[in-house]
């Protein structure tokens, strides 16, 4: 699942006055409705629990650090299939222009290949600051594990194209997925739309004339993963070894200095 994009922006409303607003209220203070951005107050309501409702902004924030000093760079430079598996997914790194600075954003998001289009879900729904900035400018940049190309993003309005992207995406999360949304495998289709429609799927098609997106090894399904993975696992194994093997024969070198300094 997805975030990224730079921090949200509160909506303006576009109403201009020159009466102050009265003082307010302790309790209108504390609420999390007043520090909430129009869009916020107004988009429905997330389908998780309390408490990582509660913890959605901390890690909105946590996670903007982390993609910007980490995992942003890292699939800008080609290097995103080093990442991937299937127990927390796969990413991408989509890059959108700033609504209202003009500047380029970039958000590492999960993501399903899916009829030749990519699809990707925002996780803290319509305010999302990328999905608002595709809304305003639909064409994006892409950027897979492998591969890169310039598309159009439209959400997805029709409610079976919905349903499958969505449920591909959330299987594609792994472990990850089932842990902020649950097993979605369990609701109907009608039951999943009530309570998860409140999150946008996007779909990304190459511009026209482009070659049609495929899948490969290190995209969602593929096993390329096992390649670094792999490598990582062979190259721990063997340090141990070494380790192992050159443990004994040092202790036994020190032994053998220690009765000689006696002698």
């Amino acid at each position: 699942m997805g975030t990224g994009g730079g921090p949200p922006i509160p909506a303006t409303i576009g109403i201009v006055t020159t009466q102050q607003p009265p003082p307010a209220s302790p309790a209108a203070t504390a609420s999390p409705a007043a520090a909430a951005s129009p869009a916020e107050i107004l988009a429905p309501p997330l389908p998780y629990g309390p408490i990582l409702a509660r913890l959605l902004r901390p890690l909105q924030r946590g996670f903007l650090v982390v993609n910007h000093s980490f995992m942003a760079p890292l699939m800008r430079h080609g290097l995103g299939w080093l990442v991937g598996n299937p127990l927390t997914g796969h990413l991408m790194l989509l890059r959108t222009r700033g609504r209202r600075s003009g500047l380029m954003r970039e958000a590492p998001l999960g993501y399903v290949m899916r009829d030749g289009a990519v699809y990707c879900v925002a996780g803290y729904g319509e305010p999302t600051p990328w999905f608002r900035n595709l809304v305003a400018d639909p064409n994006v940049e892409v950027i897979l594990p492998t591969r890169r190309f310039k598309g159009t993003a439209q959400p997805v309005t029709d409610p079976v194209e919905w349903l499958g992207a969505y449920r591909a995406l959330i299987a594609s999360f792994g472990l990850l997925g089932r842990a902020v949304v649950g097993d979605i495998r369990r609701l109907d289709d009608g039951t999943l739309l009530e309570r998860h429609r409140s999150l946008p799927v996007v779909r990304i098609t190459p511009r026209y004339g482009d070659e049609p997106l495929v899948a490969g090894p290190f995209d969602p399904g593929g096993r390329g993963w096992i390649l670094p993975y792999g490598a990582t696992l062979v190259a721990v194994v063997a340090v141990r070894v070494i380790a192992t093997r050159g443990g004994p024969a040092r202790a036994s070198s020190a032994m053998r200095r220690a009765t000689a300094r006696q002698r």
